[in-house]
Formats: C-alpha cells, structure tokens, sequence
C-alpha cells in the first residue's frame, strides 16, 4: 500500500467539446473519500501541494491540471474547461466527489455541481468567479512585459513576500506566445459572461467558502452574495490573505477543509 503522502502522477487523455484529445494531468495522494482540486487560469497543481500534504491522510487527493492555454476552439471557453471536468470526474474518479476550486476553477466547480449534481458530494470555494471578479485580465497585453506581470500576480497577494517569483517567470514565458495570451482573454471573458446570478440559489450540496478578507479580485463581497445565495453554505475568512489562501495561508485553509472533510462524514 503507498504512503498517504507520495504522489502519484499521471497524464490522461480527455475529450471535450471541441472533439480533440486534452492531456491533462493529475497527481494524487492518499487514499479513500476522493477531494478534487481545480486551480485558477494561471494555476498549476503544485499551488495546491500544502493543502494536499495536510489532506492526504484523510482522503484520497486529486488535484487535476488542465492545459487551460492551450485549448482551442469550444474548449477555450469556461463551457469547455468544465466539460473537460465533467469528463474527467466520470471516467477517472467515478464516486462523488468534493470539488475544491479557487478562482476559474471555482466557477467550473460550481457549474459542476449545478450540471452534474450526481458528481459532487460537496463544494469547496476560494476566490470563486461566477458571481463577482475584478479580473486583471481584462488589461492583458498580448506580450506582457516581466514588470507587468509581476505588479498583477502581486495583486493576488495580501503579503507579496509570499508570491513565488517563479510562477511570475512562467507566466511571462506562457504569456510571451501570443496564443497563450489570447487563449487567457478569451477564458476570462467567457468567465465574466458566463455570470450565474440567482442560478446559484440550485445549488443543494454542502459548501464550504474559504475567503482572503483581503481579496481584491473576488471581494468580499463576493464571499457574502455566495452564502447568501447557496442554502447549505459555511463561510470562513482568513485575515490577512488575498486572492489566492491556499498558497498564501494553507494552514487554516487545511483546517477547515478537514473539518468540513469529517462534517460530510464517510
């Protein structure tokens, strides 16, 4: 049996909207009740690696990394990432789930479980698009500069001391291709668009939103109009933290996921 903390990764071949073959790759720890991560639209599955770590002892962690820029045709829309999700959670995880997502990834994780109730055991957001977003990306250049991209992604940080310099260096190289930079614009304004108002209020299972006081791009706000409209939702904030708590504060974003983890019970 394998060590509830060595991850295990995998490539696996999806096939969306658009009728291609999607490479999408996934790493997993642990073992028994299945938690799927989803990140943000610069995201990565190591962003998830601390919260995942905390996690794994107690349920069987996926954290799922679709190649968001590089889609094309009707999968480069939110539609798309989410049926791309939808494929990979009924063929790969099978049982439902708990769906974890922060930003781009919370608005699929959301769209999920109003589409594909029978997938999802309960929902877990951060920083969620799909009722509020102040989006950085609706400035993009398509060849952004370093200096540029450094400033924005420091937006996503309370404490830009914990904003790792790397993921600034790949994004400037991702966004340095111009259908990379396209391919964000396009995401993010099918995002916007895709604006689910009172749409929310259809979702019945358990929720936990885990919120940065500090969030500029999903605001409070934001955090409030969710559990205002989603019946059997819990709200946790985290003082001090941005857009991003799970890589700027997975201490207690650990702890509340695992008490949300032993709420939903086996």
């Amino acid at each position: 049996m394998a060590s509830t903390s060595e991850r295990r990764k995998e490539q696996v071949i999806l096939r969306g909207l658009a009728g291609v073959d999607v490479p999408a790759f996934v790493e997993e720890s642990g073992e028994g009740r299945p938690i799927v991560f989803l990140h943000g639209l610069v995201g990565l599955n190591d962003h998830w690696e601390e919260v995942g770590r905390r996690a794994s002892p107690h349920a069987r962690c996926l954290m799922l990394q679709l190649p968001l820029l590089d889609l094309t045709g009707e999968d480069c829309s939110i539609h798309g990432a989410t049926e791309l999700t939808i494929r990979y959670l009924a063929e790969h995880v099978v049982h439902p789930c708990i769906l974890v997502g922060n930003s781009f990834g919370g608005h699929v994780a959301l769209r999920i479980a109003l589409e594909r109730p029978d997938l999802v055991r309960g929902l877990v957001l951060a920083g969620s698009s799909g009722l509020i977003e102040k989006s950085m990306v609706r400035e993009v250049q398509i060849r952004p500069s370093r200096d540029w991209l450094e400033e924005k992604i420091g937006e996503l940080f309370f404490d830009r001391a914990k904003m790792n310099m790397a993921d600034v260096d790949r994004a400037h190289r991702e966004l340095s291709e111009r259908g990379h930079a396209r391919a964000m614009v396009k995401l993010s304004r099918s995002a916007r668009r895709n604006h689910l108002g009172t749409k929310i209020a259809e979702i019945k299972v358990p929720t936990l939103l885990i919120w940065g006081r500090q969030d500029i791009v999903t605001p409070p706000e934001a955090a409030e109009g969710f559990k205002k409209s989603i019946r059997n939702s819990r709200l946790v904030w985290i003082d001090q933290c941005g857009h991003a708590p799970m890589i700027e504060s997975p201490e207690p974003f650990g702890d509340a996921l695992l008490a949300f983890i032993n709420e939903l019970g086996g």
